[in-house]
């Protein structure tokens, strides 16, 4: 997934990767597009607009994965959410056009007053037997993009758009490796704020009554020979959602196979990555969220001003 503009951002992070995508694009004296891939270390893991205020420092630094002189599939989405054709300007520049002449200074752009989601969308649906978990190679055969005013109401139609809604309140079924169990405390907090009830597998059943959160939760086997069991919940529409992390065991990620699957064969939520979980959680579930239906134009204009 995407956003726009980088709400989880500091300034600081925000102007190193300014002044380094900058200094790379004359350094390498690109005309045209040019994709540049970062990753900031340190800070909290997990980060939300609603914990993160974008303007404070986290004790972080700023790395250059790699560089690309060519497009990549968030510039459409990137040009839609701040009106800069910027295919149109690439051309222009490729063939002699200085981005001065066209009308543009260098640095950020002005940010828009909205917020632009782009979600993956899968096929899994179509493709029987295969593992619908999600690593660092591409398995997503469209995206779409949710925009609005603010951060919960764009994630919402992203996520309604990709497939992914999770109800107001509902049940849902978690199996949360170790390594992202303290990470899912406030997810879990957030459900059970919203009378969601509870299925969870041994370790993430031991975490959340270990939280003495006033919510219902139903024990079930992982191993497939007992029952009830993960599979039990899932095919018989017990559950309206699943979030599954895995680790690299072997055991695991097979028992976690099935249950992916068969989240995918019913057609109801599976989430395999915490942060997207907690995104989803955040913006769709207890209190509804009002969003609004306006052409991209008044979007780009920012929100109507209020006496």
């Amino acid at each position: 997934m995407a956003i726009y503009p980088g709400l989880t951002l500091s300034e600081s992070e925000v102007a190193a990767i300014v002044d380094y995508t900058t200094r790379i694009g004359l350094e390498l004296d690109v005309r045209g597009l040019m994709n540049i891939q970062y990753v900031v270390v340190g800070g909290p893991a997990y980060r939300s607009p609603r914990t993160v205020d974008g303007n404070s420092d986290h004790k972080t630094e700023v790395y250059v994965i790699e560089v690309n002189p060519r497009s990549s599939r968030t510039i459409p989405f990137i040009s839609k959410v701040t009106g800069v054709p910027m295919v149109k300007i690439a051309i222009k520049a490729m063939l002699g056009k200085s981005i001065k002449d066209q009308g543009y200074e260098g640095g950020l752009y002005k940010r828009q007053k909205l917020v632009g989601v782009k979600a993956p969308v899968f096929s899994m649906s179509k493709l029987a037997g295969v593992d619908t978990y999600l690593g660092p190679e591409m398995k997503s055969t469209g995206e779409v993009m949710g925009i609005d005013f603010e951060f919960r109401p764009a994630v919402a139609k992203a996520l309604m758009a990709a497939g992914m809604t999770l109800p107001p309140e509902g049940t849902i079924l978690l199996s949360i490796s170790d390594r992202d169990k303290a990470e899912a405390v406030q997810m879990i907090q957030d459900l059970a704020g919203a009378n969601y009830t509870f299925y969870a597998t041994g370790g993430t059943a031991d975490l959340i009554e270990g939280l003495d959160l006033d919510a219902k939760v139903n024990r079930i086997s992982r191993r497939l020979a007992a029952h009830p069991n993960v599979l039990d919940v899932i095919l018989d529409g017990t559950v309206d959602a699943v979030v599954n992390t895995v680790t690299g065991d072997r055991e695991v990620l097979q028992d976690g196979f099935h249950i992916r699957r068969a989240a995918v064969d019913i057609r109801i939520p599976c989430f395999t990555s915490l942060d997207t979980a907690r995104a989803a959680v955040e913006s769709m579930v207890g209190s509804g969220v009002e969003y609004n239906v306006k052409p991209m134009s008044e979007y780009l204009a920012g929100p109507p001003t209020t006496a």
